[in-house]
């Protein structure tokens, strides 16, 4: 909420400058920078409104932002997202390209671009993208590529270079749970199960609520380990909490 006030305070001051006192003209300079500034904030808007799901309203700020400044390329990396999360392929992967054009450096679009190769099976193009992000040392998280760039990795088969981005992503944030629950999965696919248990307690103490599939994946860990008391423990969840789970139903039988 306060950062929302905050952002509204400034597109108030924004609308409020319109023309200079005393009718003079605004400098070219001082256009640019007003519009780069209105481009800026309904961007952020934007993405605000994209973490609440509110799409069409995130949208429509997304089309203010680029009314203020065409160029503005934070704006087209947004609109690229919005358009992956509606499955409108071509249009999201036109605006990442084009914010690309735009900004090659830019991290979060590099990120966001390579997470959607990512998602629509291109893994392998992914992984560039994610390494071009990492390129810039004004990079505020890291972790983020690291991270995609593991799940990338082990989604295309690459089990070597998912763990050395996954461990890289925990380096640079420890408790990133997402890393710690994938390297529990790696770990135990990989039978090192003395490893999967340690990242799984991890991810177990900061996660509020396990889901069936994590329940159940907790139950084979530690029956590789050989822990009958845990075993049985998360067994218990497992019944209690998700009884007509599919996961259950292995359990029940036994497998």
């Amino acid at each position: 909420m306060k950062k929302t006030t905050t952002i509204l305070f400034l597109l108030a001051l924004l609308v409020g400058c319109g023309t200079p006192s005393g009718g003079q003209s605004a400098a070219p300079d001082q256009l640019k920078s007003r519009a780069n500034a209105s481009a800026k904030v309904h961007t952020e808007l934007a993405g605000m409104y994209y973490e609440r799901a509110q799409l069409g309203v995130a949208l429509g700020e997304v089309e203010l932002a680029l009314q203020a400044d065409r160029n503005y390329a934070p704006a087209y990396s947004m609109r690229g997202l919005l358009h992956m999360t509606l499955r409108e392929d071509k249009e999201a992967e036109e605006d990442f390209q084009q914010s690309l054009r735009l900004d090659k450096t830019d991290s979060e679009t590099h990120n966001n671009y390579g997470w959607f190769l990512c998602q629509r099976g291109r893994e392998k193009e992914s992984i560039p993208h994610f390494m071009a992000a990492l390129k810039n040392p004004l990079y505020q998280t890291p972790e983020r590529a690291y991270l995609n760039a593991g799940l990338c990795s082990r989604k295309a088969g690459n089990s070597k270079d998912a763990e050395e981005f996954l461990q890289r992503a925990l380096v640079v944030q420890p408790g990133l749970t997402q890393a710690l629950l994938a390297m529990a999965e790696l770990s135990f696919a990989n039978g090192d199960y003395a490893a999967a248990k340690k990242y799984f307690a991890n991810y177990a103490e900061r996660s509020d609520s396990l889901t069936a599939e994590q329940l159940w994946m907790a139950v084979r860990i530690e029956r590789k380990i050989g822990d009958r008391n845990a075993e049985a423990s998360y067994g218990m969840q497992l019944r209690k909490r998700f009884p007509d789970a599919p996961e259950t139903q292995l359990l029940t039988r036994g497998e």
